[in-house]
């Protein structure tokens, strides 16, 4: 079946089947363009596409969710800590009006970072659809959540997308970073290398997430560790599908990786100041 040509970007003259090609891989396997969201929405079920990736946000949100909450609850509990120390030095004795202030500005500043850590964590439930992030650091933000668990199921998360001024949207980094590489950890048969690697064009950046399986010999996790079952519903790749219709992003999967194009952002959201 001919696949429709995508939007081209600026600069570009790259379609949906010579992305694939470029790739190394046939381009009617598993390839998602843009068109194809307008064309389900379209259809008769107008809102099925919507449901669907909202549908996929959840999973995300609920797989994330641990780790979320750890975020939050690291600073406040040092907020708590620093309070009780506080309030059993003033129940032995007054403590000197220096060591009292000391005290008070260190209390302050950590209840400053639990602010921004939960303001942090809230733009992934709320999250500013103009908002733009560098490339690596929009995949620094999924590696850096999904590194502790992943650890735990014999996965290793390395990312090497290199260190470069290209800006993306913040929500469809988030999104589709964190689904590709929970739907291929889910899908790898043992322990794995997950890595992250990008090639930057002018107008747009072609992102790789690849699933490599460990030799034998170093799988330190047997197949229990793998086939735990995690917090909420495996992700498969109808979900990867659904946010990539949903934001517009092309890409294509193969058994062990996960390849998308990922167009550059120019950020339109005003300057804001931070809470103090």
């Amino acid at each position: 079946m001919k696949l429709p040509r995508c939007k081209q970007c600026t600069g570009d003259k790259t379609s949906s089947t010579d992305f694939a090609a470029d790739a190394g891989k046939d381009p009617s396997m598993s390839v998602v363009t843009p068109s194809q969201g307008v064309a389900a929405g379209q259809s008769a079920s107008n809102r099925r596409p919507r449901t669907q990736a909202e549908a996929a946000r959840y999973g995300v949100l609920r797989r994330l969710a641990p780790a979320l909450k750890h975020d939050m609850v690291v600073n406040l509990q040092a907020v708590a800590m620093m309070a009780e120390v506080l309030g059993a030095r003033l129940e032995k004795g007054s403590p000197s009006p220096a060591d009292l202030e000391g005290s008070v500005t260190k209390m302050n500043r950590l209840a400053r970072e639990a602010v921004m850590t939960c303001l942090k964590v809230a733009t992934w439930i709320s999250p500013s659809e103009d908002e733009s992030v560098r490339l690596r650091d929009g995949v620094d933000e999924c590696v850096a959540l999904l590194r502790s668990s992943f650890n735990f199921r014999g996965f290793s998360l390395s990312n090497d997308v290199p260190d470069a001024d290209f800006e993306v949207s913040r929500v469809a980094s988030r999104h589709l970073v964190a689904a590709s590489l929970l739907s291929l950890a889910d899908a790898a048969s043992g322990p794995s290398d997950l890595v992250a690697t990008a090639e930057v064009s002018p107008g747009f950046a072609v992102l790789t997430i690849r699933c490599t399986p460990k030799p034998k010999d170093e799988e330190s996790l047997g197949p229990d560790a793998i086939a735990a079952e995690p917090n909420y519903r495996a992700l498969d790749w109808s979900d990867v599908q659904a946010l990539a219709i949903a934001e517009g992003i092309e890409l294509f999967r193969t058994q062990d990786q996960i390849v998308m194009r990922v167009p550059r952002m120019v950020a339109t959201t005003p300057l804001q100041i931070a809470p103090l």
